[in-house]
């Protein structure tokens, strides 16, 4: 195993490949009905949900559960080369990519007997239960996530940069419910999801052919703030900025960036 750096990819950049037989956390289960939009294609917030639900079902099948058992999630990469359908079964397979000593990269292959094919990546930071910061990875886990991976000085660098866009009448309000919210008093990273598939509606092409969809968090959307979104549909390409103001009415801020865009 080398220890080079992991220079920060881009978001054109391909996926890391799959790692030998046997390596990695797998699982299975039934395309939910309640992850489908009307034309029966499982949806990305239904694709966020499969993927943290994979991902406390690997910390629960391993001593993680116990020594690491708290991670928050900066970026989501889906890659949908085929979409899933309901009905249809989808095994899961969940492994670390690239690594440093406070995150990781888990890269999850989602495929059907049917011939649907989802590749994502997530950068997942270590929190500490006691400061709610990040926090450097146990030992054990350390060694278990180097098992499929040989890039051990992961950094973090933003894909998605450009500024938002001025205030206009395309803006869209994004109103919380309590549902949303998560134990951290967060929007669930699901919940985010729900945004790009109401901008996706009037996209239906975009959602039909190969395409890659990115969300970023630059820091967390609370309870109670008000969200707008901002969105641009140009060349084929959807970006999406997640603006939020406080109760209060404090002036907007960028909290979150998302993009979707046809696969090359």
């Amino acid at each position: 195993m080398t220890n080079a750096r992991v220079e920060p990819a881009g978001f054109d950049d391909e996926l890391a490949p799959e790692p030998p037989p046997g390596e990695g956390f797998e699982t299975d289960w039934p395309v939910r009905t309640g992850d489908i939009d009307p034309s029966n294609r499982l949806r990305f917030d239904g694709v966020a949900r499969y993927l943290q639900d994979i991902g406390t079902d690997n910390l629960d099948a391993t001593p993680l559960g116990k020594t690491d058992p708290m991670w928050i999630v900066r970026r989501t990469v889906i890659d949908v080369f085929e979409p899933i359908h309901f009905p249809d079964h989808v095994h899961m397979r969940r492994w670390c990519s690239s690594m440093s000593t406070r995150w990781s990269n888990m890269r999850v292959a989602l495929s059907t007997p049917k011939g649907g094919r989802i590749e994502t990546e997530g950068f997942w930071i270590n929190i500490s239960k006691d400061t709610g910061m990040p926090t450097r990875i146990s030992d054990g886990a350390l060694e278990m996530l180097a098992r499929t991976t040989d890039q051990h000085r992961l950094r973090w660098k933003a894909w998605l940069t450009e500024p938002a866009p001025a205030e206009s009448p395309t803006d869209v309000q994004f109103p919380l419910r309590a549902t949303d919210i998560d134990p951290f008093n967060h929007l669930n990273n699901a919940a985010y999801w729900h945004a790009i598939e109401e901008l996706l509606v009037d996209l239906p092409a975009l959602a039909a052919s190969p395409h890659r969809a990115v969300i970023e968090y630059s820091s967390p959307v609370l309870a109670g703030e008000r969200v707008t979104l901002r969105h641009r549909y140009e060349d084929g390409v959807l970006t999406v900025w997640f603006v939020v103001t406080g109760s209060t009415g404090e002036p907007g801020a960028v909290r979150t960036v998302a993009k979707v865009a046809p696969k090359a």
